[in-house]
């Protein structure tokens, strides 16, 4: 699916995973991007109920279901999983290489380690080793 070097991510959709990675400063965030012919279009927030959410994250599963019922109503599917580091670039974690399951999905972290800065990178994440693909921003 991301054979591509860069994904043209809609403004809307960027400014919401980032407000919602500002609104929780101290615990990551996470949740799911749905898609229709390969565009993003969708964010669907998933509680985080890891034991230590200032430095992992665990999708619900109950919301996880619930998301993914929401993306078939409207036509869309798995598009990506995002998630935030509070304290940490937005790179992929040991943690997030070994339990990346969606091959298949962009992985999107965003960082709040730089006070007042806002980073958001993409990675396609397969056999335990990341791959950034270029996020690109669009007016759609």
């Amino acid at each position: 699916m991301f054979e591509q070097k860069e994904i043209h991510i809609p403004r809307r959709l960027a400014q919401q995973l980032l407000h919602h990675a500002q609104i929780s400063p101290d615990a990551e965030v996470c949740g799911l991007v749905g898609g229709k012919d390969g565009i993003p279009l969708s964010c669907y927030p998933v509680s985080n109920v890891s034991e230590h959410p200032d430095r992992l994250f665990l999708l619900d599963a109950k919301q996880q279901i619930a998301a993914m019922a929401a993306m078939r109503d409207q036509g869309e599917q798995l598009f990506a999983i995002y998630h935030s580091h509070p304290t940490a670039p937005a790179l992929p974690s040991q943690t997030d290489l070994e339990q990346s399951a969606y091959p298949e999905a962009l992985y999107l972290i965003i960082s709040l380690n730089t006070k007042g800065i806002l980073e958001m990178r993409g990675f396609k994440i397969t056999a335990g080793k990341a791959t950034e693909i270029a996020l690109v921003l669009s007016e759609n």
